[in-house]
């Protein structure tokens, strides 16, 4: 039957300042949660932090981190989106990890764009050598990981349909990741959605500034989901993911983050 090995049962808050690796540590890594993830997909964070324990890597979740400002550069207020970077830049520098992980595309583009952006440019112009952060999307980390030879993935006999966030596939170029990664499930039939090359219509705040072009957008992703006959559409960014699920909520089809999925095989409870 074309079922989940587990239910998942997860907290929206109260995550902890640090995971430790389970097993051999083979590395340490901050996780950045975002401001509507932390509230709406708690989800794809705690399956996240699962993941990577069971590889073996530590992770680390500063509670002082904040959002990462696209929402407020994207509406021309520069000033507050500088702002919660610097904050962002402090927190993360101050747990002396040079990897940074991020489970939304969008975030992670805003991350790269104004955090590794800044400390680049400050290295620059610094003799001494700078205190480099990388950010970088968790299907693309988990791709190259170690590990993998110590966990057990139970098989997933259904098909799954991925959708390319634009972010992931037009500015970080990593919509080649979430593949991989899905592949590890076996028996996953994996496939991408139709129309991949075409926004879904969220766009950050697009479906707020935009509503009637946003809803046109929208149902031609629905579209492409119903004739794609898949059980799940996965995804790689929060804005996507709330606005196609909002679409299939009379479904049975589930709109979720590729390592959610994993993580469920891997047994997580």
């Amino acid at each position: 039957p074309c079922a989940c090995a587990l239910d998942q049962k997860t907290s929206a808050v109260g995550w902890k300042e640090i995971y430790p690796a389970v097993g051999k540590q083979r590395g340490e890594v901050g996780l950045f949660l975002g401001c509507v993830a932390r509230l709406a997909d708690a989800v794809t964070l705690n399956s996240t932090i699962y993941v990577l324990n069971r590889l073996g890597y530590k992770v680390h979740v500063p509670s002082a981190q904040t959002c990462c400002g696209a929402i407020h550069q994207h509406g021309g207020d520069m000033a507050m989106g500088a702002m919660l970077t610097l904050q962002n830049q402090k927190v993360f520098e101050a747990l002396n990890i040079h990897t940074i992980i991020t489970t939304a595309s969008g975030c992670s583009v805003q991350l790269k764009e104004s955090i590794v952006g800044q400390t680049n440019k400050a290295s620059e112009h610094n003799d001494e050598t700078g205190f480099t952060l990388t950010i970088i999307d968790i299907s693309r980390f988990l791709v190259t990981a170690e590990g993998w030879d110590d966990v057990e993935i139970a098989s997933l006999p259904c098909q799954v349909a991925v959708h390319d966030p634009c972010s992931l596939r037009n500015v970080l170029h990593g919509q080649a990741y979430p593949y991989t990664l899905l592949a590890r499930i076996p028996s996953l039939q994996i496939s991408p959605l139709a129309g991949n090359d075409q926004c879904c219509g969220a766009a950050g705040t697009y479906f707020f500034d935009q509503p009637e072009m946003a809803s046109k957008l929208q149902t031609d992703k629905l579209s492409a989901v119903k004739q794609s006959k898949a059980r799940y559409i996965a995804t790689s960014n929060i804005g996507c993911s709330m606005y196609i699920a909002s679409g299939l909520h009379t479904t049975d089809v589930e709109v979720l983050h590729p390592v959610t999925l994993l993580a469920r095989q891997m047994g997580i409870q």
